[in-house]
């Protein structure tokens, strides 16, 4: 019945038809991200945004998608010029190209993680942040924090210290204060300071200079410092320096931070702003972020269904023109996809 339905139209009124049909789902589409994006610029305003470095997966899978476009366009040619086995091989490239534009945006997404920029996530340390409690020794000198890294003297600590570092506040990293009893502690190099004061471990409890036991309250303290340490953080989620790996911005001001202090247009943020970053203390710029190219994503995974479809009709179509039918309209809708992807990536890459 289809094939006779088919047939009874000419190759035109059928092209026509499929591609209206593709027309009005990328109007849509384009409605759907508009709004998304208009929403990403006005939750901008009047609010603490991080922005941070776009991965560079993600340009690598931009280059990939363009050339995927542009060997389905030469699979278009040789379709419509009858060279159908030429356009069968085309068409499967693209496929191949279109799952590497989405591997790429794993590893892109990977990467991010890596980062610290985890679809949900805090802006900055409020529990736990060290200094506030706790500080560490190691060797007789104290480690301090620096624009979010961990220093000792004037080195940062990386590498085999950074390790170290973990290492010892892992052992600390229990539910409760009364697990530690069943661990064998070992200090080494470090000294653990509660309040500025060395806190000794013994019979598995902590123990203050004038003879005090750690409250349980003081010891939750302790193990969301050691959790900021075990991930690498110091006072902000976000991993590496300020200004360099990521950056703060207020009201679309940027903020700098100096000394461990957040400043706002060269004063120290104020007492007001200082409780509103806490009260909405969530990232949103990379939630917004997550949502929108993953969004995207799942257009592109719709589009590999669709060359996986035209590579099996390619396989069986009877003649070229059904093939061109085919590919007609398929190639707006890829095409689409990578033209919506670059407006995407240029938008992140200057508002983000």
């Amino acid at each position: 019945m289809k094939k006779n339905f088919d047939d009874s139209y000419p190759v035109e009124v059928q092209t026509k038809v499929k591609r209206n049909l593709v027309w009005v789902l990328i109007m849509s589409i384009c409605m759907m991200f508009a709004g998304f994006t208009s929403a990403y610029i006005v939750s901008m305003g009047d609010s603490f945004w991080v922005k941070v470095d776009i991965p560079k997966a993600f340009f690598v899978s931009t280059v990939i998608i363009i050339l995927s476009s542009v060997v389905l366009t030469f699979a278009n040619r040789a379709a419509k010029a009858g060279n159908v086995k030429r356009a069968r091989s085309l068409i499967v490239a693209t496929l191949l190209l279109g799952i590497g534009f989405a591997g790429f945006q794993f590893l892109g997404y990977k990467a991010l993680v890596k980062s610290g920029a985890h679809w949900v996530t805090n802006i900055i340390v409020d529990d736990g942040r060290y200094g506030d409690y706790y500080e560490i020794k190691k060797g007789g000198e104290y480690l301090r924090v620096e624009n979010n890294q961990y220093y000792l003297n004037d080195d940062q600590i990386k590498g085999e210290d950074k390790k170290d570092l973990q290492a010892f506040a892992a052992q600390f990293n229990v539910p409760n204060l009364a697990d530690l009893k069943e661990k064998n502690i070992q200090y080494g190099e470090f000294t653990l300071l509660y309040k500025s004061e060395p806190l000794n471990f013994m019979d598995g409890e902590f123990i203050r200079p004038n003879g005090d036991r750690l409250e349980e309250l003081d010891f939750q303290r302790l193990r969301y410092l050691v959790q900021n340490i075990r991930d690498d953080r110091a006072d902000f989620f976000m991993q590496g320096e300020m200004g360099k790996d990521f950056k703060l911005y207020y009201n679309g001001n940027e903020l700098d931070y100096n000394e461990r202090t957040l400043m706002y247009k060269g004063q120290p943020l104020s007492a007001n702003l200082q409780n509103k970053l806490l009260r909405g203390n969530t990232d949103m710029s990379t939630a917004y972020f997550y949502v929108i190219t993953i969004l995207h994503l799942l257009h592109v995974v719709v589009g590999l269904i669709m060359l996986v479809l035209m590579a099996i009709r390619s396989y069986t179509a009877e003649n070229a023109y059904k093939m061109v039918i085919s590919l007609g309209a398929g190639s707006i809708f890829w095409h689409f996809l990578g033209v919506l992807w670059l407006y995407l990536l240029l938008f992140l890459l200057f508002i983000h």
